[in-house]
């Protein structure tokens, strides 16, 4: 009996703790939203010598905070996971170049295939986003909405999960797939997946297609998480930033940003 209720309160503390870390991540790329708009403006020197320094000290407390709070936690898990988690997988160079060329090639091949019966953005969306996106890019993007039909997984993934690529992203189940500058919806259409999808275009755009699927590759087998690839966290923290009515801004810089920072 007394097991029984320590397994209840354990699946409702489940529930809670990751409800509430959900909330807090949202709530820290709000932040890191705020960060990344000062870190782009301004130089580290231009801060430091006219940041009022009452300011500058919270917000490096509260930041170190964060840091002490969350390290100690991510120390304590692995702790725990040493002897919980299987061991992880390794791949050779070869194998993940191969695996990185596959999803380019996969990538330009759907984008050839809905080009065809991609529309252009209507007015609405397109002013909508003019003040964050290119008007070159906004002209040239095609949208495709399916109504009965989804996006199946492409043909690699069975050879790949037999390679050991677990937790593959499944794309039946996505809002939205970007194609190079071909947007394909699965869902309603709506202004905020149209910006994140949009965020991609850019990716694509900045970093080259091959250059794209490398680091989708790297990203995930890092992460092993489609939500954790940089990649996609950054079309998320700017998609929330959209969302929240920020000031305008270039999606383009943000993304030379986090390239020129290595970040992606």
């Amino acid at each position: 009996m007394m097991a029984s209720l320590d397994k209840a309160g354990d699946r409702v503390a489940t529930v809670q703790v990751n409800a509430e870390l959900r909330q807090a991540q949202l709530d820290l790329l709000s932040a890191q939203c705020a960060t990344d708009r000062l870190r782009l403006r301004h130089s580290v020197e231009e801060v430091a010598r006219h940041a009022q320094r009452d300011l500058l000290q919270k917000a490096w407390s509260s930041a170190s905070a964060l840091f002490d709070y969350y390290n100690s936690v991510v120390k304590r898990a692995q702790d725990r996971s040493v002897t919980e988690a299987a061991p992880i997988a390794t791949f050779d160079e070869a194998k993940v170049r191969d695996a990185s060329a596959r999803v380019g090639r996969y990538l330009h091949e759907q984008r050839e295939y809905f080009s065809a019966i991609g529309q252009p953005l209507e007015k609405n969306y397109r002013d909508a986003m003019t003040p964050f996106f290119s008007s070159a890019l906004l002209r040239h993007a095609r949208v495709v909405v399916l109504e009965r039909q989804r996006i199946p997984n492409p043909p690699f993934y069975a050879e790949a999960k037999a390679m050991g690529f677990e937790n593959l992203p499944e794309l039946t189940h996505m809002a939205s797939v970007t194609f190079e500058d071909v947007l394909v919806f699965q869902d309603k259409l709506t202004s905020r997946r149209l910006f994140h999808a949009l965020v991609h275009v850019v990716q694509v755009e900045v970093l080259g297609l091959e250059s794209y699927a490398d680091r989708f590759v790297r990203g995930f087998l890092r992460s092993r998480s489609h939500a954790s690839v940089p990649l996609e966290l950054h079309a998320v923290i700017l998609e929330t930033a959209f969302a929240e009515q920020a000031q305008p801004f270039s999606v383009e810089e943000r993304v030379r940003l986090w390239t020129n920072q290595g970040r992606y």
